[in-house]
C-alpha cells in the first residue's frame, strides 16, 4: 500500500486529499497520514504569492518529516487584497520522487466585517468564527461554507484543486 503524507493534522485537508487521490487514481490503495509541519510563511498569508510558498514549504517539510511515502502533499489557504476587497481561496502541492502539481482553488469575496477584523489582525478563521458566531469553523465548513450554507464547504473547495494538482502524476508523459 502506498502512503500519502499531508501536511497538516485538519481533517478538512485530509478529507479532501482522500476525495481527490480516490477519484483520480480508483484503482490505487492509499495510506493517509497528517502530520504537523511549519509552513514558513505568516499565520494568514495575505498573498497569492505567499499562500503558494506556503503550500510549497509545507509539502517540502512533510517529505522531509516523514521521507519514506509516494507523495507529500501541502495545501495552504490565504488571502488577498483586490482593491477595496478581499478574495480567499487556497494552493495545493503535491510532490512524489520525481514530480511536482500545484494548483489554486476557485476564489470567493469576503464580507467587509470578515475583511475588518483580518485588518485589525486576525487569522480568517479567526474573524469568521467572530461574524457569524461559531467555533473552530476552519476545521469545518470554512468561510466558503458559512457563506455559502455548505453549498460548498472547505473540504469541497479543496478537492477540484487537490485532483487539478494530480494532472502532471495523471499524464507524466505530457510533464
Amino acid at each position: 500500500m502506498r502512503k500519502i503524507i499531508i501536511a497538516s493534522k485538519n481533517p478538512v485537508k485530509i478529507s479532501a486529499v482522500k476525495i481527490g487521490f480516490e477519484k483520480v487514481f480508483s484503482e490505487s490503495t492509499y495510506e493517509y497520514e497528517g502530520v504537523s509541519v511549519p509552513s514558513g510563511v505568516g499565520d494568514q498569508p495575505m498573498s497569492d504569492a505567499e499562500t503558494l510558498k506556503g503550500a510549497m514549504n509545507r509539502a517540502s517539510n512533510a517529505k522531509a518529516h516523514t521521507s519514506e511515502a509516494s507523495y507529500w502533499v501541502g495545501i495552504e489557504g490565504g488571502i488577498e487584497k483586490v482593491g477595496a476587497d478581499m478574495m480567499a481561496f487556497a494552493w495545493i502541492v503535491i510532490l512524489s520522487n520525481d514530480t511536482i502539481g500545484k494548483a489554486r482553488t476557485g476564489a470567493f469575496f469576503l464580507p467587509p466585517k470578515v475583511v475588518e477584523l483580518i485588518d485589525e489582525g486576525k487569522e480568517l478563521g479567526e474573524a469568521d468564527d467572530i461574524v457569524f458566531g461559531h467555533t473552530n469553523s476552519k476545521q469545518q465548513g470554512g468561510a466558503v461554507g458559512l457563506l455559502t450554507q455548505n453549498i460548498i464547504d472547505r473540504t469541497s473547495l479543496y478537492v477540484n484543486a487537490v485532483i487539478m494538482s494530480l494532472i502532471p502524476f495523471k499524464n507524466k508523459t505530457l510533464y
